[in-house]
């Protein structure tokens, strides 16, 4: 991870100071544009800190609510009403309370199956970038927040899955997927979460410290193939980062 064309390696001391870490990050992006804004949020455990914190009192009133759109890099095939739903967690932790509902930008989860999903997801996206093909001199998000799987996943782009090669469509259904919830999913493609001024990795807990040990050799699963057009940056804490290696803090 060290080398010029790695992501940049943040580390952070534990799970609190991680979501502190990610939430400057957030309102760095914000700061550098003053127009429309728009915010590529992810799943999982990770990000669930961040969401509370940028939720909260000393956090919210810094936001320019009327700016900023939120979007989901995967989705899980169930009602926004199951727990198991990414968005609505991120609703019910900081956009309801704030965000205008015309801002936030859920995967929709009522058609009849996950690739009808992926064709509805990717026509909004692309009425809101106003083209339907990518130029890497504009790119869609200001940022992009990913996780990483105990198998190296990352959005719902699992190893070995020909989902991971798609380089056309800009959003994809999932049939299975590799690990729990083995749910059915809904993702953006490669090339579309690769268009953002940055790609934030949330990496916490000691659960974690596998998966990076095999991501930090090289290892070519999803979430190091996933790298954003503009900068790339791996904020961990101490508990997940692997033996022997050490980042700026």
């Amino acid at each position: 991870m060290a080398a010029a064309d790695q992501p940049k390696l943040i580390v952070a001391a534990d799970a609190e100071a991680l979501a502190q870490a990610a939430a400057e990050r957030v309102m760095a992006r914000i700061a550098a544009n003053p127009g429309r804004i728009a915010i590529c949020l992810t799943g999982g455990s990770s990000p669930k800190k961040l969401y509370q914190l940028l939720g909260s009192d000393s956090w919210r009133g810094r936001i320019p609510w009327d700016r900023v759109h939120w979007f989901i890099g995967d989705e899980r095939f169930v009602p926004d009403s199951d727990p198991l739903n990414n968005m609505a967690v991120a609703r019910a932790a900081f956009l309801d309370r704030n965000a205008p509902s015309g801002h936030i930008h859920p995967i929709p989860t009522t058609t009849e199956s996950p690739g009808r999903s992926a064709e509805a997801y990717a026509r909004e996206l692309a009425a809101f970038y106003g083209s339907e093909k990518l130029d890497p001199a504009r790119p869609l998000f200001d940022l992009v927040l990913m996780g990483a799987g105990p198998d190296g996943h990352t959005a719902s782009l699992f190893p070995g899955y020909p989902e991971i090669e798609e380089a056309t469509r800009w959003v994809v259904g999932v049939p299975r997927a590799n690990v729990a919830p083995f749910v059915p999913r809904v993702s953006l493609t490669l090339p579309t979460l690769a268009s953002c001024r940055e790609m934030l990795f949330e990496i916490a807990g000691h659960d974690k410290q596998p998966i990076l040990t095999r991501l930090f050799n090289g290892e070519t699963l999803p979430a190091l193939r996933a790298r954003s057009n503009g900068e790339t940056v791996w904020l961990v804490d101490e508990a997940a980062l692997p033996e022997g290696i050490r980042g700026p803090r």
